[in-house]
């Protein structure tokens, strides 16, 4: 397992009791049969309880949308009621709407509600706009949040319509040859109101890309948009475009370090020039994944305007389309580069800016909209929590996952607004996991490797606070979230301060026959399913009685609340 932190902190003589006990008990007595190696527990597990290794943001877990929802015409159907009720279940978050399309955006201040459209097939176009135009409208007539319940045949047009943008916008990525997109005033309306509604702070991403002559940014579309949120008192973030150290690859024009650092203390100021986003926050430079262009183009803009911005922005993905198989998702090998990439990411940050909170902004199991029965299925899983526990023990402050919806394999919920095995993890990991990150201490009982063999930890276990939000454990509860990536049973024996403490047991499996490669999930063997548009299913956990030894499924993941142990890191 990775290091959790560079923190130690003594062993009690409590956790050393435990130990010891646990090994003599473990020892056969005489003349009885020795127990075989899977019989005995793997590992004794205790937490630091006197104070968290870091303190997150209250959003920690974030959501991501992609502005190509404007071209394929999903952004219409954002007002859904299920579809908002899902967000809500992820609140408090941010969302991001950025993505590869962000330097592609036009804003027009104007409200036509069929000019701008995708394209979709002739037979249906005008009666499908014709629906969109008529449910814009008894939208506009309530108060409050604006919610609709779509008909399943305007649904199933839509869907039909989207697999049609969408090998046009395939096209345009493969050719390296992008269309713009214009983003009107209503449909910043119809974003704002869905992130709004569902408990979310919208972070906007503006077209870094909309260039002078001279190659300096252009803020002619920027300020009108900042004008009309103003003008309808629209509480947004900002960010400035997107891997601005790929443009020269995708669109042929590059924009340097310091231009990009020139072009946010622009953006700085002319937030500061519109009254009601004078004190906005601003995030940046969303740099990609840290290699070598990527990384000198973060250490130029954090030299130039590493003050400017609140929160440093960077993305990361797993792996591409040549993936073939859910196994490739549990190797512990792919798992650990994230941990490299922070290292890479916060070792330019403390140079320039010590201090300065880093954001995970694009964060997803694989690039080009994933791939089929595959990224979204259980196996994507364990990457998605161990990025989770990951990026919360090294500091990263905010991750935004890619995406919450649209068209694709990479999402939390699917074009029937079905949640997919992402989303459910996600909510437990917001019911139960709190901002406050704990050290783990873990003493293995297995045998020795071979000699020469190289042996990487499969099981994964990450501690937090309980979250505050949780009012069915009273603060000082402590959350363990174990990822097994083992195909054999394990076992995980509390100790120390954790010792004969009641536990609540939420342990997610894969339902049905298709294992790995399920898209429906179990909780304590029960099938996770919406009861409606606004119900969730009750996440019931089972009670393991004090002292009882955790025994992980093979490839599995279960989150554990250690109920009223007080704990000194968590009460405050």
């Amino acid at each position: 397992m990775p290091k959790s932190s560079p923190c130690v902190f003594p062993w009690s003589s409590l956790w050393l009791a435990s130990l010891i006990t646990l090994v003599v008990q473990s020892r056969p007595a005489a003349g009885d049969k020795r127990p075989g190696f899977m019989e005995r527990t793997l590992v004794l597990l205790d937490v630091n309880t006197r104070s968290p290794i870091r303190v997150l943001n209250d959003n920690f877990l974030s959501l991501q949308l992609d502005p190509s929802i404007i071209k394929d015409g999903w952004l219409d159907f954002l007002s859904s009621k299920r579809l908002v009720t899902l967000a809500r279940g992820l609140s408090p978050a941010f969302l991001r709407f950025g993505g590869k399309r962000t330097d592609f955006l036009q804003f027009n201040n104007q409200k036509n509600l069929a000019k701008f459209r995708g394209p979709g097939p002739d037979y249906y176009l005008k009666n499908y706009e014709d629906d969109i135009v008529r449910s814009d409208i008894a939208l506009d007539k309530q108060n409050g949040c604006k919610l609709a319940n779509h008909p399943d045949i305007m649904l199933e047009l839509q869907r039909e319509k989207a697999a049609t943008t969408q090998l046009v916008l395939l096209k345009e990525q493969l050719s390296n040859i992008y269309s713009n997109i214009t983003i009107t005033a209503r449909s910043l309306d119809k974003l704002y109101n869905f992130a709004d509604c569902a408990g979310l702070h919208l972070i906007l991403g503006l077209n870094a890309l909309h260039r002078n002559p001279d190659n300096s940014w252009n803020t002619s579309s920027t300020l009108s948009l900042l004008k009309y949120g103003a003008g309808k008192k629209y509480n947004i973030s900002w960010e400035l475009g997107n891997e601005p150290n790929a443009y020269r690859s995708m669109v042929g024009r590059a924009v340097n370090s310091t231009q990009l650092a020139q072009d946010y203390t622009k953006l700085r100021t002319l937030l500061q020039s519109v009254r009601y986003y004078h004190r906005a926050h601003l995030f940046g430079p969303n740099a990609g994944r840290p290699r070598k262009n990527a990384i000198l183009l973060l250490d130029g803009f954090m030299k130039n305007a590493g003050s400017v911005v609140d929160a440093v922005t960077w993305q990361h993905y797993y792996m591409d389309g040549r993936v073939n198989k859910a196994e490739d998702f549990l190797k512990t090998r792919l798992l650990d580069t994230l941990t490299e990439q922070i290292t890479k990411v916060t070792k330019v940050v403390n140079t320039h800016t010590p201090g300065k909170k880093v954001w995970l902004s694009g964060l997803g199991p694989a690039w080009a909209g994933g791939i089929s029965n595959l990224s979204d299925t259980y196996a994507a899983g364990f990457l998605w929590v161990n990025t989770l526990g990951m990026a919360a023990v090294q500091g990263i402050d905010v991750v935004l996952r890619h995406s919450f919806f649209d068209y694709g394999y990479t999402h939390l919920v699917d074009q029937h607004f079905n949640p997919l095995p992402d989303y459910w993890f996600s909510l437990v990991f917001k019911r139960l996991v709190g901002p406050r990150v704990l050290g783990v201490r873990v003493a293995g009982l297995q045998r020795k490797p071979q000699p020469g063999r190289v042996i990487r930890d499969k099981l994964r276990i990450y501690a937090h606070c309980t979250s505050y939000y949780n009012h069915n454990y009273v603060r000082g509860s402590i959350t363990i979230y174990i990822i097994n990536l083992h195909r054999s049973r394990k076992k995980i024996k509390l100790a120390g301060t954790l010792r004969n403490k009641t536990v609540h047991q939420y342990l997610l499996q894969p339902y049905g026959t298709d294992g790995l490669k399920a898209k429906h999930i179990q909780l304590n063997g029960e099938k996770l399913l919406m009861v409606d548009n606004e119900t969730f299913p009750e996440l019931k956990p089972k009670t393991l009685r004090a002292g009882r030894t955790i025994a992980m499924p093979p490839m599995t993941i279960g989150f554990y609340v250690i109920k009223n142990i007080n704990a000194y890191a968590c009460r405050r």
